[in-house]
């Protein structure tokens, strides 16, 4: 229950932030966040891995529970023999049921350690699950990133291109040299080259997350999001604080459960077990039948499990340290993240407030000063770039904030409650 409600809210969550509002029926072929967490969640390996350990931990818990079988035994004595022990005419023959009785609680303990392990599968499953959902977003974000990256090169060699009837009619008037025209070609292949690198990236982003959503190759159109949208983050305080209902480290609980039982069990093994039989025997000889009742009980001299004790103890006394170096790697990882996060809003701040804004102010206002003659080609395609350079930077900080986001919701198995902010 846990685990679906986490999904449900963590797909809910990145839809709002990035999501598009477009219905699936009306683009078919568009991809949004909630249809491709969904996709990723039904297709996952990892996540049938972790269901068949939940399976396998529970038919171990089934067989913990099994009651020793009893034993059914034939005995003959005294025949094949010599002199009156010849053939079977003395023999004596037993018919025996024997069985074995575990005391001092063996049974409840290796039922208390499979139980324990069902725990333990279970609540990796939902860790594993929440991976699959912040890999997921987190691709995602890297094919939205890389589109909207391409779209802003596509307005870039559109611009340059709308320079060239000015730019030939500039020559003609002999306002501008011929070499211009050489520019501003040579201006636009550099941005379509840079266009195809980046067409190259988004073939890759768009291959990684067709394969996290169970595809070979990406067989669905473009993505649909908005990057836009940004907040402000709680506190790093209250993400550590949230750190330790990760299933991560909530799993080590049922760990601790788990080598508690099995160091019991250790202990309990040298006491010894109690094994009660009875059976029929008949006297050939004299043809004189009697009742036969055995009971036997190991004596543990030579050994009493020691070294199994002594492992058992060191495996629970390993748990405490192994779940502080989880959760220490868990906070370094979220660290990073968050530090991330902030950086991206710091330089959106500066981009937003300042870069973006002068430099579109200055692109228009030099290419109306080109038309007039009053600044070169040169000048136009280095404002132009500069424009486009710090659009670039823009979408790479959105998409840097939201990989973090959903970065840091993966590891916190809840999503963030942002500050908003206007989306410029």
């Amino acid at each position: 229950m846990f685990c679906r409600r986490t999904a449900a809210r963590l797909a809910c969550a990145t839809a709002f932030l990035i999501g598009g509002l477009q219905s699936e029926s009306a683009h078919a072929q568009t991809l949004t966040m909630r249809t491709a967490l969904t996709r990723a969640l039904n297709a996952s390996p990892r996540l049938t891995a972790a269901e068949r350990d939940v399976g396998i931990a529970t038919g171990q818990r089934i067989q913990a529970g099994a009651l020793l079988n009893p034993e059914l035994s034939y005995e003959q004595d005294n025949s094949f023999g010599s002199g009156k022990y010849r053939g079977t005419r003395s023999a004596e023959t037993t018919l025996q049921i024997s069985q074995g009785f575990e005391l001092f609680g063996k049974r409840e303990a290796r039922i208390a350690a499979g139980e324990a392990g069902i725990d333990v599968a279970t609540i990796q499953r939902k860790a594993i699950r929440l991976e699959v959902l912040s890999e997921t977003a987190i691709a995602f974000l890297s094919v939205l990133g890389a589109q909207r990256r391409i779209q802003i090169l596509d307005e870039q060699v559109t611009a340059i291109d709308r320079l060239t009837p000015l730019l030939r009619r500039r020559v003609e008037a002999g306002a501008s040299s011929p070499a211009e025209t050489g520019r501003a070609e040579v201006a636009s292949a550099l941005v379509k080259a840079d266009r195809e690198r980046f067409k190259a990236a988004l073939a890759s982003a768009r291959r990684e997350l067709a394969v996290l959503m169970g595809d070979a190759n990406a067989k669905y159109g473009e993505v649909s999001g908005r990057l836009e949208t940004i907040g402000r983050p709680p506190s790093f305080q209250s993400v550590v604080a949230a750190i330790d209902a990760n299933p991560q480290l909530v799993r080590w609980t049922a760990v601790f459960a788990q080598r508690n039982a099995e160091l019991l069990l250790a202990r309990l093994k040298p006491y010894p077990d109690v094994r009660i039989a009875a059976g029929w025997r008949h006297f050939n000889e004299t043809n004189d039948d009697a009742v036969r009742l055995t009971l036997s009980v190991p004596i543990p001299v030579f050994d009493q499990n020691q070294g199994n004790i002594l492992s058992a103890q060191e495996s629970l006394a390993k748990t405490r340290a192994e779940r502080e170096a989880n959760r220490n790697t868990l906070i370094v990882i979220a660290g990073r993240a968050y530090d991330s996060l902030q950086g991206s809003l710091r330089e959106l701040a500066v981009l937003r407030e300042v870069a973006i804004p002068k430099a579109q102010e200055a692109a228009e206002a030099i290419s109306q000063g080109y038309g007039q003659g009053r600044f070169t080609l040169l000048e136009v395609l280095d404002a132009q770039a500069s424009v486009t350079q710090a659009r670039l930077r823009e979408q790479e900080a959105l998409q840097n904030f939201h990989a973090a986001i959903a970065t840091i919701e993966g590891l916190v198995g809840n999503p963030f409650t942002l500050a908003r902010e206007s989306a410029r």
